[in-house]
């Protein structure tokens, strides 16, 4: 049986020093980006998104599921808007000899009231995976949302999965990681962790508590949560030969299943 960084590689075993050769076909889909144009603080024009798709193409995913902010006061999406922005994208991409990635969206859910709002109210939400019906969400990350659980609560109830989003760059729960391990083990909550995070892209907090959640096998899902370029150079160039991904690709992931 081939090794894991043979696997990673494609059998070239000496790419392991050479990352421009790194591969993450093994995932099959990225769930959490910001690709779709002009929608968020991610690509902003038909032009970055197709920049952004084939840098993500190289790496080796072949699906992507795109996920632009929902947040009530500040990114006003509707499922009606994200749609037409897909379609576009799709046959942007198709003219651009990209067809070979599947193109899909949902959306990342920031918990405020608006959210618990659209819960009560039966507002249609974006979810990926078919009939799993996997809701991604995000929080402050800085202040611990006082109605987290009663909002995780009416997603269960309605049928979705709580997917929460890079629990390991909230500050509130450094240092509580007990809490994040009852989240998933007593409350059902799937995690997703931002590959980045591995390099200590974002911080050297959040990279502590990625490779925890990994030590762990906490993970559910990855994403590159890719906004711009620099997401994507430091997957290739940083992440790809962090220690902890063969670890991480080890786990029985949710990315492949979709």
């Amino acid at each position: 049986m081939a090794s894991f960084w043979q696997r990673l590689f494609g059998g070239d075993t000496t790419a392991v020093m050479r990352p421009e050769k790194a591969s993450l076909a093994l995932l099959g889909a990225d769930m959490h980006s910001h690709l779709l144009p002009g929608l968020d603080d991610g690509a902003e024009t038909v032009a970055h998104s197709l920049d952004l798709l084939r840098a993500l193409r190289d790496l080796g995913y072949r699906k992507l599921v795109m996920t632009p902010h929902i947040m009530g006061d500040f990114y006003k999406n509707t499922p009606e808007g994200i749609r037409a922005a897909l379609a576009l994208l799709r046959t942007e991409a198709a003219a651009a000899g990209l067809g070979d990635v599947a193109l899909d969206c949902a959306a990342e859910y920031y918990l405020d009231e608006f959210l618990g709002s659209k819960l009560a109210d039966g507002t249609e939400m974006l979810t990926f995976g078919g009939d799993k019906r996997y809701l991604l969400f995000e929080t402050s990350y800085m202040n611990e949302p006082l109605n987290f659980y009663e909002i995780v609560f009416e997603m269960k109830s309605q049928g979705y999965r709580p997917v929460l989003a890079h629990p390991e760059r909230y500050t509130y729960l450094y240092g509580r990681f007990a809490e994040i391990e009852k989240m998933r083990r007593d409350y059902d909550i799937l995690l997703q962790v931002n590959l980045n995070s591995l390099a200590g892209y974002y911080s050297p907090a959040a990279k502590k508590v990625a490779e925890q959640l990994v030590d762990g096998g906490l993970v559910d899902f990855v994403g590159t949560d890719t906004h711009h370029l620099r997401h994507t150079d430091t997957l290739l160039k940083r992440t790809l030969t962090q220690p902890h991904m063969a670890k991480l690709l080890q786990l029985p992931l949710l990315n492949n299943t979709l």
